[in-house]
């Protein structure tokens, strides 16, 4: 291997471990996030006062004062407006902005749910040689194990989100002690038995087709991406086309969301902007003193994929 040949793959390889290490962080951080910020009163709605807790303080805007004929109506206006909508408002458009560039990038990079996505992905391709029950397995899974781990992970995830949303509703210290000393509520406990449920055949049955067609947040994302035909996204140097010919489909199998990577942007409505086709080309491609074949793109190399097919399969 030449100098030049090495220093190329070095690299790929820098790149591709510090996209995936990158990555890795910043999902890490927000999903213990997700799980802590309420016993840690960053953010939760505490029904048993009725109001929301964000960052240490109740969040009440007043109202209670107004409520005792103690307040002035004009200045519980103004706090509704300060407080609430001015709020809301730059928040809805920051993101937007941030969606219209990059597109579902809250999902790939942040979102707890698409987390678990990948993570029981990982699981299921182990243990039985596929990564969703609606695929082909590469090859039969030996025995009832294998299943049984598939199962008691996504039903121990389940739980863990279970009772992570019930401490955002109810003080998570009591909530806590509760469940260690066996004195949940009946309600508690009849919210965790049925969350745990549920969560648990969305993991097993249905993780993907949530984040395809059943998040609002996700679907919403997407069509503000759609919007914008010179946003960031992967694109396909149909140039090079030829050396897909010794790869089998690698990238679209390291998707997580199983769209094709090589597609038009159409084909991608609901792509996460991961990266996990990319790092998997990178790697694919690391002899290749050239690179990798797909990249983000975005501007008018972007509107290219948003236009016509310049990825199909040699």
């Amino acid at each position: 291997m030449s100098r030049f040949t090495l220093e190329q793959v070095m690299s790929i390889s820098l790149k591709t471990l510090s996209r995936s290490r990158l990555r890795l962080l910043s999902r890490t951080a927000f999903f213990l996030l997700f799980l802590v910020a309420p016993a840690l009163n960053i953010f939760r709605l505490d029904l048993t006062v009725g109001h929301f807790i964000i960052l240490g303080h109740h969040w009440t805007l007043g109202l209670e004062t107004f409520q005792q004929n103690l307040g002035d109506s004009l200045e519980v206006v103004e706090n509704v407006l300060l407080g609430v909508f001015l709020p809301i408002m730059l928040f809805v458009v920051i993101t937007a902005l941030i969606i219209w560039r990059f597109g579902r990038i809250y999902c790939g990079w942040l979102c707890p749910h698409f987390s678990v996505v990948e993570m029981i992905n990982q699981v299921m391709l182990k243990q039985l040689n596929r990564v969703t029950l609606w695929e082909a397995a590469s090859a039969k899974a030996k025995g009832l194990l294998p299943w049984l781990i598939v199962l008691f992970t996504s039903m121990s995830i389940a739980f863990i989100w279970a009772f992570s949303l019930l401490t955002y509703m109810l003080p998570p210290k009591q909530v806590f002690f509760d469940l260690l000393g066996g004195q949940l509520s009946l309600t508690s406990s009849i919210f965790l038995m049925v969350a745990t449920l549920v969560f648990t055949v969305d993991f097993v049955f249905a993780r993907h087709l949530f984040c395809k067609y059943g998040c609002a947040l996700g679907v919403f994302q997407s069509l503000i991406w759609m919007g914008n035909s010179k946003a960031m996204v992967v694109g396909f140097d149909k140039a090079r086309a030829n050396l897909c010919k010794d790869c089998d489909s690698e990238c679209d199998k390291a998707c997580p969301m199983r769209l094709p990577p090589r597609g038009i942007k159409r084909a991608k409505f609901t792509c996460t902007q991961c990266g996990q086709c990319l790092n998997t080309c990178d790697r694919v491609q690391q002899d290749n003193p050239d690179g990798a074949v797909i990249h983000w793109v975005t501007d008018k190399q972007a509107q290219r994929v948003d236009r016509k097919a310049t990825s199909q399969k040699p």
